[in-house]
C-alpha cells in the first residue's frame, strides 16, 4: 500500500536523479548514459502504466479516493503543502510522454546523441518537466515544471549547431520567455486575489469572490490563458513554432510534438476546475473556439504553401492544436473524449513523421547530417569523440526503402484521417459528435463551422502529403537507398504499433477517454480527493 501511495512521485524522481547522475558522469561515459537513459524511460513507462491501472479502479487493494492518487510532498496536507495529483487525464499524458520519450531515446542512439554534449541529461530533464507539469496540483509548481522542460528544450533545440538552429532557437527562447513572464504575472495576480495557488482550492474559492475581486481574477486568468495558448501554438501566437521544430534534430523534434499538448492540458485542467464558478475567457467557450478555428485555418494555409517536409510536419502540429482548441471550445463534454483520442493519435503519428523526415533526407542527397563545425562549437575534437563520424552507425536492416515507404504511407493515412487507422477513427468520431451538436440551437452554427474546417484541412492534408510522397519516392531520378539501422526502425515501428493498438482496441480506448471527459466535467471529485489526502502517520498507532 505504501508503494502505491508514493507511486506518483516516481515519475518525477526517476528522471530527476537519472539526469543529475548523467551530469556527474559527463559525456565521457556516453554508452553508460545511453543505457541509463533507456532504463529510466522504461521505468517511467512502467510507473505510468501502473498509474493508469490504478485510476481505472482495477486494483482492489488500492484505496485511492475517487480513484485519484494524491501525493503530499513534505507530508503537508493541502492547501498548505505541494500536492501531486494523478487522475485519468494525468495518467494518460504520463503514458504518452514515457512512450514517446523511450522511442526517441532509442532512435537518438544511432547518431544524434553524439552531435553535441549533455544530450541524455537534457532529455531526462525535459521528461521530468513534462511529467511534473502533468502531475502538479498547484499553479506555481506548474510554472516551475514549465521552466524545467523549456530550459532543457533550449539546449536540445540547439543540439547539433547550425545557423538555422541558432536563429530559430533565438526566436523560440524569446517567445517562450515572454509566455513564462505572462504566466508568472497571472499566477501572482491569482494569489493576490484568492490567497492560494492550490488548483483545487482555487476552484473552490473562485465562486465566492466579490465583484471587484472577480474582475481582477478574470484579468489574471487572461494572462494565464495567453501563456498557455503560446505554449499550445495557438494563432496568432504560433509563428515561433514552424522554424524551431523544423530545424531541430529528428528525435528532439519528435519529442517536441507533445510539448504543445502541455498547453492544451493546462487549459483543460484549469478550465475544468473553474467550471462550477464559470470558466473565464480563454479556458473554454466561444473565445477558445474561434482561436482554434484561426489556428486551424493558419496551419492549413501554411501547409498548402509549404514544400519543405520538415516544415510541413511542423504545420501539422499547429493543425492538431487548432483542432483540439476548436473541439474543446464547444459546450459540454461531448467532444472532449474524441479530442483526447485525437490528441494521442496525432502525437504518435507526428512523432513518427519527424523521425521519418531525417531518413527521407538521406534518399535525396548523400551528405553529412551534422555540420563538422558543430564538433568545434561543442569542444569535441577528434580524440574526444572518436566514435562520432557524422554517419549512422549500427547494423543496417534489409529492404530499408520498403520499410520507409510503408511507414510514410501509414503515417500519411493517420495524419490525413483516412481509413482504416486511428486518425480516421478520431476525426470520424469528432465529426459525428459535432453533427449531433447541430441539433442544439445554440451550437448549430459553431458545429457546422467545426465540421467544415476539419473536412477542408483533411482534404488539404491528403493533397499535400500525396504530392510530397509522389515527389520523394517516384518523382526523383536520383533516389538513394538510405542506410537504416535497427535502432532507427524499432522506435518508428513501436510508435506505429501504438497507433495500431488504439485502432484495434478503439472501443476500450474510447471508453477510457469518455470516462476521462466525464471526470473533467465533475471537478468536485478532483477537489475532494486533494483535500481527503492525509499525512502519513509518524507512529503505527497514530490515527
Amino acid at each position: 500500500m505504501i508503494f502505491w501511495n508514493n507511486l506518483p512521485v516516481f515519475s518525477i524522481a526517476i528522471p530527476m536523479f537519472t539526469g543529475a547522475l548523467m551530469v556527474y558522469l559527463k559525456d565521457k561515459r556516453r554508452h553508460f548514459n545511453k543505457a541509463l537513459g533507456i532504463l529510466s524511460a522504461l521505468a517511467q513507462l512502467v510507473v505510468a502504466i501502473l498509474l493508469m491501472i490504478g485510476v481505472t479502479g482495477q486494483l482492489e487493494y488500492v484505496s485511492w479516493f475517487n480513484n485519484i492518487a494524491v501525493y503530499l510532498l513534505g507530508d503537508w496536507e493541502a492547501p498548505y503543502g505541494i500536492v501531486l495529483v494523478a487522475d485519468r487525464l494525468t495518467a494518460l499524458m504520463l503514458l504518452l510522454t514515457a512512450g514517446l520519450g523511450l522511442t526517441c531515446l532509442i532512435y537518438s542512439s544511432s547518431l544524434w546523441d553524439r552531435a553535441g554534449v549533455h544530450f541524455y541529461p537534457l532529455f531526462q530533464f525535459i521528461m521530468m518537466g513534462l511529467n511534473g507539469a502533468f502531475l502538479t496540483g498547484d499553479l506555481f509548481n506548474l510554472f516551475v515544471f514549465f521552466e524545467i522542460f523549456l530550459a532543457a528544450s533550449y539546449g536540445l533545440l540547439l543540439h547539433g549547431s547550425g545557423v538555422s538552429r541558432v536563429g530559430s532557437g533565438f526566436h523560440y527562447i524569446v517567445v517562450n520567455l515572454l509566455g513564462s513572464f505572462l504566466m508568472l504575472i497571472g499566477i501572482s495576480m491569482i494569489y493576490s486575489v484568492t490567497g492560494t495557488l492550490n488548483l483545487a482550492e482555487i476552484g473552490m474559492k473562485a465562486g465566492n469572490l466579490s465583484a471587484s475581486e472577480r474582475i481582477l481574477f478574470e484579468t489574471a486568468c487572461a494572462f494565464l490563458a495567453t501563456a498557455f495558448l503560446i505554449k499550445a501554438a495557438a494563432w496568432p501566437l504560433s509563428f515561433w513554432l514552424i522554424n524551431a521544430y523544423a530545424s531541430a534534430v529528428a528525435p528532439v523534434a519528435a519529442m517536441f510534438s507533445i510539448m504543445t499538448k502541455v498547453g492544451i492540458y493546462a487549459l483543460l485542467r484549469v478550465g475544468s476546475l473553474l467550471l462550477p464558478t464559470g470558466a473565464p475567457a480563454g479556458f473554454g467557450g466561444e473565445w477558445m473556439f474561434y482561436m482554434g478555428l484561426g489556428t486551424l485555418f493558419y496551419g492549413t494555409m501554411g501547409l498548402l504553401a509549404e514544400k519543405n517536409l520538415g516544415r510541413m510536419i511542423s504545420y501539422f502540429i499547429v493543425i492538431s492544436s487548432g483542432t483540439l482548441l476548436t473541439a474543446l471550445g464547444m459546450p459540454g463534454v461531448t467532444l472532449t473524449g474524441p479530442s483526447l483520442y485525437y490528441l494521442v493519435s496525432s502525437v504518435l503519428a507526428l512523432g513518427v513523421a519527424f523521425l521519418l523526415v531525417e531518413i527521407i533526407r538521406r534518399t535525396e542527397t548523400v551528405q553529412s547530417s551534422v555540420l563538422s563545425i558543430s564538433l568545434e562549437a561543442f569542444g569535441l575534437d577528434k580524440d574526444k569523440s572518436s566514435d562520432y563520424s557524422g554517419e549512422v552507425v549500427g547494423v543496417p536492416i534489409p529492404a530499408s526503402m520498403a520499410f520507409l515507404g510503408f511507414a510514410f504511407f501509414t503515417c500519411v493515412l493517420i495524419v490525413a484521417g483516412l481509413p482504416p487507422f486511428s486518425g480516421f477513427l478520431a476525426k470520424f468520431t469528432l465529426l459525428s459528435q459535432a453533427i449531433n451538436l447541430t441539433e442544439v440551437a445554440s451550437s448549430t452554427h459553431n458545429a457546422w463551422m467545426l465540421v467544415g474546417f476539419m473536412l477542408v484541412s483533411g482534404m488539404v492534408t491528403v493533397i499535400v502529403l500525396g504530392r510530397t510522397g509522389t515527389r520523394i519516392f517516384w518523382g526523383s531520378g536520383t533516389l538513394n537507398t538510405p542506410k537504416l539501422t535497427v535502432s532507427e526502425a524499432l522506435p518508428i515501428t513501436l510508435l506505429l504499433c501504438g497507433c495500431f493498438y488504439i485502432t484495434i482496441f478503439v472501443s476500450d480506448v474510447m471508453a477510457y477517454m469518455n470516462n476521462t471527459a466525464t471526470s473533467l466535467d465533475e471537478p468536485m471529485e478532483y477537489i475532494e480527493a486533494v483535500f481527503h489526502a492525509k499525512r502519513v502517520p509518524y507512529h503505527l498507532g497514530e490515527q
